[in-house]
């Protein structure tokens, strides 16, 4: 809602980039955790491109990792700040370095 898209899955970590997205947004600055993706889809919407939803079947096996309470809990509080740090530095109260274009 808050980004404007309609996608079904958000979480599923199956993404497609275009080169010229990946050569626009910063993602060198973006967390090295479950948030990254998060933070990459609002980056791109935050420089104009469009996103897609391409649904695919996914099927989680019992030998594949998972994520525990807190950090579950932990990844919806950072996707949470990434929406809010979005927010602000569209309203222009603070320039935030996670939305500024690759020169």
């Amino acid at each position: 809602v808050v980004l404007g898209q309609n996608l079904g899955e958000f979480h599923s970590g199956f993404r497609a980039y275009s080169r010229r997205v990946l050569e626009t947004i910063p993602y060198h600055r973006n967390s090295d955790d479950f948030v990254f993706d998060q933070q990459l889809l609002v980056q791109a919407v935050h420089c104009g491109f469009r996103l897609g939803d391409v649904p695919v079947p996914v099927r989680y096996m019992p030998e594949a990792s998972s994520i525990n309470f807190r950090r579950s809990v932990t990844y919806g509080v950072q996707t949470l700040m990434t929406l809010l740090r979005w927010v602000i530095h569209r309203m222009g109260l603070r320039r935030d370095p996670l939305f500024v274009p690759k020169a």
